[in-house]
């Protein structure tokens, strides 16, 4: 069986990427995932659900990972108090009006997937 390196790299090609084990994120955290390819991710556990965004704010440019605070289903990017529903990517509140990027997770083995088309 091949280890999760070697799992990654065989599930980029068919558009699947390993983002990283769910034990990894508490409830009520996130996570900054670098993935080669990709801009950077955020991974968001609330209690058992698993949530995935582009990282940077749509506003101002700044790292949700790095800066944001993660309320619930809504993570705000602390640079100008803008928000965005984390299962939609939706703005919540000005001064962002353009939605993040999100992708499905999946959790397959204790690990989160997404697949990227």
């Amino acid at each position: 069986m091949p280890n999760l390196a070697d799992q990654s790299i065989m599930t980029a090609i068919n558009g699947r990427f390993r983002l990283c084990s769910a034990g990894q994120i508490k409830p009520g955290e996130m996570l900054g995932v670098e993935l080669p390819g990709l801009p950077k991710l955020v991974v968001y556990r609330v209690a058992d659900e698993f949530y995935c965004s582009a990282d940077l704010c749509t506003h101002g440019a700044a790292s949700l990972s790095d800066e944001g605070d993660l309320n619930g289903y809504v993570v705000e990017c602390t640079w100008h108090e803008g928000k965005f529903d984390i299962r939609d990517g939706k703005p919540c509140s000005l001064p962002c009006t353009v939605p993040l990027r999100t992708f499905p997770v999946t959790l397959d083995c204790g690990e989160l997937f997404i697949d990227v088309e």
